[in-house]
């Protein structure tokens, strides 16, 4: 089985649920650094001729369409992380459907595509947003990537189901492919994306990858642009809070490389078509 590689498209001003941050009207004055992080993952999946999953804030790429267009040229998928990046369970959910519809078109009048996954800010699929498969099905998506089979800050749930599965509950076909976690110590861990990524060691990440692929489960790595951009702007926030967002920042990008050279990787689109079977995939 394959392993899944997933890029959420942030800035580095991105940051959720810290004190002070900028508000979304400021977010234009700010320096963007979107480009920087952007460029260099383009030339690591290059080198490695593979391909990746994009997940698009619509904020980004109604400023950045250059870097949409340049992704989908290159082979990758491209998807929606939604437009504004807010977290589900903080929205009504007539705000998150125009949300994520905002972004879906945008990212479709961009490249002229289908845009069939979604991923929502912080994993914010949780037990207070029953309505959220409904709603995706709704803007036209395929496939979310939101549910985090553990506790975790933002989002995340203690549920049994890890490996992608189809919602039956559905009108039409719909898939969840939740982020990868495995039991380390009786307790569910993430270690291949974000902050989990950057502070585990690469031997134990792997060894737990390969725990992953034998229970026949593919692992989404994910990582963002500003984590293999290092000297990006550093938000205020708590000493606690500033170690999750940026601790070993330098290590990001010789352990994608790694993954890269130890993993078959692939898009979710594509993990769908070919792994799940699914026919009707346009």
């Amino acid at each position: 089985m394959r392993c899944i590689l997933s890029i959420d498209v942030e800035d580095w001003f991105h940051i959720l649920d810290v004190p002070g941050a900028p508000k979304p009207s400021d977010w234009e004055h700010l320096p963007s650094r979107i480009e920087i992080g952007m460029m260099k993952l383009f030339e690591i999946l290059a080198q490695c001729n593979t391909k990746a999953t994009f997940f698009f804030l619509g904020w980004i790429a109604e400023r950045f369409p250059h870097l949409v267009i340049e992704a989908d040229t290159y082979g990758h998928e491209i998807a929606s992380h939604g437009y504004l990046h807010e977290l589900a369970y903080r929205m009504t959910p007539s705000e998150f459907l125009d949300d994520i519809t905002r972004s879906k078109k945008i990212l479709e009048d961009t490249i002229g595509k289908p845009v069939r996954g979604f991923r929502g800010a912080g994993f914010s699929l949780t037990e207070a947003t029953p309505w959220f498969f409904e709603k995706l099905i709704e803007a036209g998506f395929l496939y979310d990537s939101s549910l985090f089979p553990a506790s975790r800050q933002h989002g995340g749930m203690n549920v049994e189901k890890r490996a992608p599965y189809k919602v039956v509950e559905m009108p039409r076909v719909f898939y969840e492919i939740p982020i990868s976690v495995v039991d380390i110590l009786g307790k569910p861990l993430c270690l291949f994306g974000g902050g989990y990524l950057r502070l585990f060691p690469y031997g134990l990440i792997r060894k737990m990858a390969h725990k992953v692929l034998s229970e026949k489960r593919p692992v989404v790595f994910y990582v963002h642009p500003r984590e293999v951009d290092p000297d990006h702007p550093r938000m205020q926030m708590s000493l606690a809070r500033r170690f999750k967002s940026y601790v070993n920042l330098r290590t990001t990008e010789p352990k994608l490389q790694k993954i890269l050279h130890d993993f078959e990787v692939t898009t979710f689109i594509d993990f769908i078509k070919v792994e799940l079977c699914e026919e009707n995939v346009a």
